[in-house]
Formats: structure tokens, sequence, C-alpha cells
């Protein structure tokens, strides 16, 4: 299974520890609560809400070098735009070791 990374920030930044910094504590800063509100939409049921909510937290996935990750989330948002939720319980996964590994950043 893959893990969250800084290999693409490193990669992105091209050395610049300034430009990780800025990253970092944007993906720390915001990453957290796009996870609230999208669990928020999902108590809900608000599928097409937890759909967007998805589409903005697939991003710091690919940030934080989660590619597989990533494709899940595309597929996911699918499902919650045509009310399914199969993909759930993995993707929750993924959030929760995302938020494991910026909290020791």
């Amino acid at each position: 299974m893959e893990r969250p990374s800084l290999n693409y920030i490193i990669e992105l930044s091209g050395g610049d520890a300034a430009f990780q910094d800025k990253l970092i504590a944007v993906v720390k800063e915001e990453l957290p609560e796009e996870i609230k509100i999208y669990q928020g939409h999902m108590r809900d049921s608000a599928f097409a809400k937890a759909a967007e909510d998805v589409h903005k937290i697939k991003h710091k996935l690919g940030i934080l070098s989660l590619e597989q990750a990533y494709e899940l989330a595309i597929a996911y948002e699918e499902e919650l735009k045509h009310g399914n939720s199969r993909l759930r319980a993995q993707f929750e996964k993924i959030l929760e070791q995302c938020v494991d590994f910026i909290s020791d950043l």
C-alpha cells in the first residue's frame, strides 16, 4: 500500500526550502478542514456536495505523492455524483493516513 510522502513537494520545489514549507503549510491547514466539510456532507447524505469535496481533496492526495489514492478519489468522486458511496471506506482510510502523516510534519 502506498504511503504519503513529500517526494512530489520536494520535486516540485526544485530544492527551494521556503517553497516546500509554504506548500506543506497549505496542506496542513486546508486538508483537515476539507475533510471535516466532506464528513459533514457524508453524514447528511449530501453526495453531490461530498463529490465536490472529494474533488478538492484529491489534489492534496497528489501533492502527498499518492498516485493510486488520487485515482481512487477520481472514481469515488464519480460514484458520489451518482449517489453511490461504495468506495467510501477505502477513501476514508486514505484520509486517515494523510492526517496522521501531516500531523507529524
